[in-house]
C-alpha cells in the first residue's frame, strides 16, 4: 500500500476499480457458499441423528412384549430436543443463504441477463449493512415451523402412532387408559396430554403465517422483502 494512501479509503478505491471489485466479490461469494454448505451439513447431521434415535427407540420398544410404553414418550421428548437444535442451526444456515441469494439475484442474474434488471436496487447497501452488523434473518417461530413441517412432523407422528399401538397392545383387560399410566400419573391425564401435544404440533405446522425471512438478532429493523421464497 502506498504511504500516502489513507487506509479508510481502501474500500472506496476498490469499489471504483471494476476489475478488483469483481474479483473481490467472486472470492466473497465463494466464501459465503462454503459457510452455507457447512451449516447445511450440520442440519443434515442433526436430522440423521434424529432418525437414528427413532429407529433405535422403535426397535427397543417392540423387541419384547414387556417393554414400557413410556420409552416412546421419552423418545418424543428427545426428538423435541433435536428439533430445537436443528431450528437453531437452520437460522444460522439461513443467514449465509440469504447473502448468497442476494448476490445471485442482484449481481449474477443481471450480469447474465441485463434486460431483467435487479430485484433490489439497494442490494449493495443491504449487504454492506449486514456485513457491518450480522443478524439472524429468520425468526425462531418461523424456523421452528419450517423444520417441523418439512422434517420433524412425520417423525413425531411415527412415534405417536407407535405409542398408541403400544398401549393398545399391552392394555390390561382391554383398557388403554389403564395401560397409559406412567409412574402413578393417571392414564387419562397422559392420553389427554399426548393428544393436546399432537394437536399443538398440527396447529404450529399448518397455521398460516406470513414469512419474514429477515428476522432480528439485533434490534435494527432487519425484516424486509429483499430475500424472497
Amino acid at each position: 500500500m502506498d504511504e500516502d494512501t489513507d487506509p479508510t479509503d481502501v474500500g472506496e478505491r476498490v469499489s471504483e476499480d471494476v476489475e478488483t471489485a469483481a474479483s473481490l466479490l467472486g472470492h466473497y461469494y465463494r466464501g459465503e457458499l462454503n459457510r452455507m454448505n457447512t451449516e447445511h451439513g450440520r442440519i443434515d447431521r442433526t436430522t440423521n441423528w434424529a432418525i437414528t434415535l427413532i429407529a433405535a427407540i422403535l426397535a427397543f420398544a417392540f423387541s419384547s412384549g414387556d417393554r414400557p410404553h413410556y420409552v416412546l414418550l421419552v423418545g418424543i421428548l428427545a426428538l423435541g430436543l433435536f428439533h430445537l437444535v436443528e431450528t437453531r442451526r437452520y437460522r444460522a444456515y439461513d443467514t449465509w443463504r440469504s447473502r448468497v441469494r442476494l448476490i445471485e439475484e442482484d449481481l449474477l442474474a443481471p450480469t447474465l441477463d441485463p434486460a431483467g434488471g435487479v430485484e433490489h436496487p439497494d442490494w449493495r447497501a443491504e449487504l454492506a449493512a449486514d456485513l457491518r452488523q450480522p443478524a439472524i434473518k429468520t425468526p425462531f417461530v418461523e424456523a421452528y415451523t419450517r423444520r417441523l413441517r418439512r422434517v420433524y412432523l412425520p417423525l413425531f407422528l411415527v412415534l405417536l402412532a407407535a405409542w398408541v399401538v403400544q398401549i393398545l397392545v399391552v392394555a390390561p383387560g382391554g383398557d388403554p387408559l389403564a395401560a397409559a399410566d406412567v409412574f402413578g400419573v393417571p392414564g387419562w391425564l397422559v392420553v389427554t396430554s399426548v393428544a393436546a401435544f399432537s394437536v399443538a404440533l398440527l396447529v404450529i405446522a399448518f397455521w398460516p403465517r406470513k414469512r419474514h425471512a429477515k428476522g432480528e438478532l439485533q434490534d435494527r429493523g432487519k425484516e424486509g422483502d429483499w430475500k424472497g421464497e
